[in-house]
């Protein structure tokens, strides 16, 4: 039986400092998707219908006449062309046992090919306009009948004798059939406008259906689109009223609050395990459990599905107005999709000769022949957070890969440390930059948000504290860098957040553990040197980087920074102390404490309005300012207090199916897995299920990271945000955002994001094919995962 994935459930005791729980995944089916059109030798790129062999020979009827794709190249059945009228348009295809049945406009034709491609024999049959054809059904006594719809009418004939030219008609009443199956046992099933119908092989009287279940609901349902039976027997129908099984005595029915994701069906196979329907808008598939939706570039060439067929491996093929569609399933494990990942990294996204790491753009759409780099903002988080995952890869593997580009993060971060120092401006010892850009390129300067007049445009348009300064972006001393200054809050968090790991796991010599203790005291000791400040060239704290506790606890405008600021400033004393040795780190977090309530502030680290609500850039941010002073600090208290804020904080995060926020949270709270107050002791374990999702997400990252546009809106499993959630200020109003019926953000196949400080709640991702996102999004929550044990 084909499935989704294969996991294994086993249990660990011997995992330090995390729950004895772990899920051992093995190999599982990953969805990888291709497109053929005329340029791949398809005589059109309208596809009307197809159809596929036990032999994975593709049939695709066009509007030039029949394809044929076999052993990796198509080709036009010229000589079956040449025989059509007209121009050869096809509606619709079956095959059974090796004889092919199509409908072209009026006429039927019924072959079989040679493995030359020649027809051996033909028939055709003329009529009004087929709108679908039936397998051809052979019985144990030889004879091969074909059904086939005609307005609304149901042809039978058989093609096993001469002349075949004789048919029986039967009218089914005043709607169109739209679609037709027949059994192993030979029944027959159809569906059409006036609903759904069965004809047992024995009683040969036409049945209407009307479903009903155990639910109390019963339907009449009309426009019944789709008709198949699957393996077992079980006959399935698609209608705009939902999905239903019958298994000759009891319905399964399926709407939106099941799951389902679309009604506005077109076709349907259920001849594999897996039962797929198409839409208008995309392709749905049933494994057995749950509804699977896939749509927009990412999976199909075009979103109206026109027929569907499943091969004896599981591959869909689908018939669109935009070509040949086709999702395979390539046998994976996590460990091979996390070397194709590392290997993209290294082939197109890492920038300068330091490998620093952001997205990439892409020429064509999809075309990776022609990179264009570009800094971010933020390369050096990414940088910091694709490096915290090699360091966790060395830890688990030992391999020496990983080691090597651990290494290589570090030295990418640490120059950031340097070019400061070797700038042409004075800039005090210790500042760290947010990126660096070969002086070959452009000066980034005059980039219209970096001159003067950009800057008081974004002042006086978007941010009334941003600061207006030049040069944003200095020279190094040698000439061969430009350094960008007024680095953020979530620069600092990302160099904290991987210097620990690169210390105490990779760093295994004592000189490569000095260049750790220097990096971190130096910046430590400029935060501290400015009153928890991170000071700009021009004398000034950068816009992001002002942690003092006369702005957090007094200033109006740093109010919804207070909680996440305060905790991301006790992490960071925290891990100095730890790397350093220096208890001068400790007693600064103390006088913070004492003083200035950074311990309280940090118990509220998130301003919200419930789930779904609140900057995802902050999540993001916090989950590794907890990680660190949980894991570095050496207050007991403090690591109790701080256990309890993370586990409130996580509660709201939890419906995203976060591998990388899920698993810092366990490694945490197992430290301290309960807590205490006055009124008693609480677990502060992660909820079942959590590890489950953790896994679904990991195995359901597409391969193909780049920014197709998807659409979910219209979906019927979706529920809309509370509007607690939809009024927060962070918000963009009229955005869709929304969960699915069962609590949980839209799996991660129906989504893209660049980093983890995505929105998780949209419903529509924009798109135009042109960027090419980092696998390192996934190798951080794998390799950590692995490190702690928790996937194997």
């Amino acid at each position: 039986m084909k499935t989704t994935s294969f996991l294994f459930i086993a249990i660990v005791f011997t995992i330090p400092f995390s729950f004895a729980e772990t899920i051992e995944v093995g190999q599982f089916n990953q969805e990888v998707a291709e497109t053929y059109t005329t340029r791949d030798g398809l005589p059109s790129n309208q596809i009307n219908c197809i159809a596929v062999t036990d032999e994975g020979v593709v049939y695709a009827g066009t509007n030039k006449g029949i394809a044929i794709y076999k052993d990796g190249e198509w080709s036009l059945l010229e000589n079956l062309r040449l025989m059509m009228e007209g121009d050869a348009i096809v509606h619709a295809i079956d095959i059974r046992d090796g004889q092919v049945l199509a409908a072209v406009r009026n006429r039927l034709y019924f072959f079989s090919i040679n493995e030359t491609g020649d027809i051996l024999q033909d028939f055709a049959m003329d009529g009004e306009d087929y709108s679908e054809v039936a397998i051809p059904l052979i019985d144990k006594f030889g004879k091969s009948f074909a059904y086939a719809a005609k307005l609304n009418g149901l042809i039978k004939t058989d093609v096993s004798d001469t002349p075949r030219d004789s048919y029986t008609y039967t009218s089914v009443g005043d709607g169109v059939i739209e679609s037709v199956a027949i059994n192993e046992a030979g029944s027959v099933a159809y569906g059409g406008a006036d609903g759904l119908y069965f004809i047992s092989k024995t009683d040969k009287q036409a049945q209407l259906l009307f479903p009903s279940d155990n639910q109390g609901r019963s339907w009449a349902p009309r426009d019944v689109r789709a008709v198949d039976f699957d393996q077992s027997g079980n006959l399935w129908f698609a209608s705009p009223q939902g999905v239903g099984r019958w298994d000759g005595e009891d319905w399964s029915l399926f709407e939106g609050k099941d799951g389902l994701p679309y009604n506005d069906f077109t076709c349907m196979d259920a001849s594999n395990d897996d039962v797929w329907f198409g839409t208008q808008k995309g392709a749905i598939y049933y494994d057995g459990d749950e509804f699977h939706y896939r749509q927009g570039l990412r999976w199909l060439p075009g979103d109206e599905v026109n027929d569907v067929a499943v091969d004896q491996d599981g591959n869909a093929w689908f018939a669109t107005k935009a070509g040949v569609g086709v999702i395979r399933r390539v046998p994976m494990t996590l460990a091979q999709k996390a070397a194709y990942y590392e290997n993209e990294v290294e082939q197109y996204i890492k920038r300068t000769e330091y490998g620093y790491l952001s997205e990439v753009h892409l020429e064509n759409p999809g075309d990776r022949s022609k990179i264009i780099y570009s800094d971010s903002d933020n390369d050096g988080l990414w940088t910091s957070m694709y490096g915290a995952g090699e360091c966790y890869a060395y830890a688990a593997t030992k391999d020496p890969d990983a080691k090597r580009r651990a290494q290589e993060a570090f030295e990418a971060l640490r120059f950031l440390s340097v070019a400061p120092d070797q700038g042409v401006i004075e800039q005090q010892p210790g500042y760290v930059a947010r990126t660096v850009l070969p002086t070959t390129e452009p000066d980034p300067n005059k980039r219209h948000g970096h001159t003067i007049e950009g800057q008081q445009e974004h002042r006086d348009n978007q941010d009334a504290l941003w600061k207006v300064y030049t040069p944003r972006w200095v020279k190094t001393k040698d000439g061969k860098y430009w350094y960008k200054t007024d680095t953020s809050s979530d620069e600092l968090d990302g160099h904290y957040f991987f210097y620990p790991l690169y210390y105490d796991l990779v760093a295994d010599t004592e000189a490569e553990k000095e260049r750790v203790r220097e990096v971190v005291r130096n910046l430590t000791d400029h935060l501290l040197r400015n009153n928890f400040r991170l000071i700009d060239h021009d004398g000034a704290p950068a816009r992001w980087s002002d942690y003092s506790p006369e702005a957090l606890n007094t200033e109006h405008f740093w109010y919804n920074e207070r909680g996440l600021k305060s905790l991301s400033m006790l992490a960071y004393l925290a891990v100095a102390e730890h790397i350093t040795g220096d208890e001068t780190y400790g007693d600064a977090a103390r006088e913070l404490m004492e003083k200035h309530n950074y311990d309280t502030n940090a118990m509220v680290t998130k301003i919200q309005f419930g789930v779904g609500s609140g900057n995802q850039s902050d999540d993001e941010m916090a989950v590794m300012c907890y990680y660190n002073l949980i894991k570095y600090t050496n207050d007991p208290v403090l690591r109790e207090e701080m256990a309890y804020s993370f586990y409130k904080y996580w509660t709201l995060e939890q419906p995203e199916m976060n591998p990388f926020f899920n698993f810092a949270f366990a490694a945490s709270a197992a430290r301290n897995p309960h807590y205490k107050n006055p009124w008693g002791e609480y677990t502060l374990k992660p909820w079942d299920g959590w590890l489950e999702d953790s896994v679904a997400t990991l195995t359901g990252f597409p391969l193909d990271r780049v920014n197709w546009p998807l659409q979910n809106s219209h979906r019927l499993d979706i529920m809309r945000l509370m509007r607690q959630a939809e009024v927060d200020p962070y918000d963009e109003p009229g955005r869709d955002r929304g969960l699915r019926v069962n609590g949980k953000v839209l799996p991660i196949e129906n989504r893209h994001f660049n980093h983890w400080n995505t929105d998780p709640y949209s419903l529509n991702y924009g798109g135009n094919g042109r960027t090419l996102a980092s696998g390192a999004v996934y190798l951080l929550p794998y390799y950590m995962g692995l490190y702690y044990g928790y996937v194997k």
